[in-house]
């Protein structure tokens, strides 16, 4: 009997351990590093946040390409009449009642055949003209120099103006650094009474001429814009050098 015992007791103390799962990742049980579950929910977490943001990011640029595409509303004016600011004044307020008499005009001094005369920047003109007494008071010769004009029609603000022809000539406009020369048809109003050569928006144009209006009145012409022309008068007497 006793030696029944011993024997089943020897069997246990050779039977060998249990060998236990360890996770060296995560350090839990039941399974190994290749096999662990918290290791992938890691991967999608981070996949998942990477394609939100991705689709995010997707949208932002497609919501500012339809904004940029889509064009602007035309809003009725008592719509966006709420939407405003006051201006910045870059001179002294005139009195009040007086602003009227503030304005300054674009007349500038000019040589017309090697002869003094004024001529008005008109930014509104749709022709280029002045009227019969001008030219004869700068001009006595004018007459003979007139090409015709026929079938065409001109009014002014007021009334119907009557062109007796057209007087090709130049006009330069003096610089101390650089006189300017410019090609122009003036047409002459039997009933126009301006005292100066208005240059119709035209030539403006064509020529480049910018007028700036802020603080320092001048004008440039051309792709010239550091050689400014003054609106005050000139010298009479001035040494011309073409540019």
């Amino acid at each position: 009997m006793e030696s029944k015992m011993v024997s089943k007791t020897s069997k246990e103390d050779k039977r060998p351990e249990r060998h236990v799962l360890k996770c060296h990742k995560c350090g839990g049980t039941s399974h190994l590093v290749n096999t662990c579950t918290k290791k992938t929910k890691i991967n999608e977490a981070q996949v998942i946040e990477e394609v939100q943001c991705t689709e995010a990011k997707e949208e932002s640029d497609l919501d500012s390409a339809v904004s940029e595409d889509t064009p602007v509303e035309d809003y009725p004016i008592e719509r966006i009449s709420a939407f405003f600011e006051d201006t910045k004044m870059f001179k002294t307020k005139p009195a009040r009642g007086k602003g009227y008499t503030a304005g300054a005009s674009c007349i500038t001094l000019i040589l017309l055949d090697d002869i003094e005369a004024k001529v008005n920047l008109d930014t509104g003109a749709f022709s280029t003209c002045v009227g019969k007494d001008y030219p004869q008071a700068i001009l006595p010769g004018w007459k003979n120099h007139l090409l015709p004009i026929e079938g065409l029609q001109f009014d002014s603000s007021s009334n119907n103006m009557y062109p007796l022809g057209i007087l090709d000539t130049n006009l330069v406009f003096p610089h101390p650094a650089g006189s300017v020369r410019m090609k122009t048809e003036i047409s002459i109003m039997d009933n126009c009474t301006s005292q100066h050569i208005i240059l119709q928006n035209y030539y403006l144009n064509i020529y480049g001429i910018d007028i700036n209006d802020h603080k320092d009145r001048y004008f440039t012409i051309g792709e010239n814009k550091i050689q400014e022309f003054s609106f005050s008068n000139m010298p009479k007497q001035i040494s011309i050098a073409f540019s």
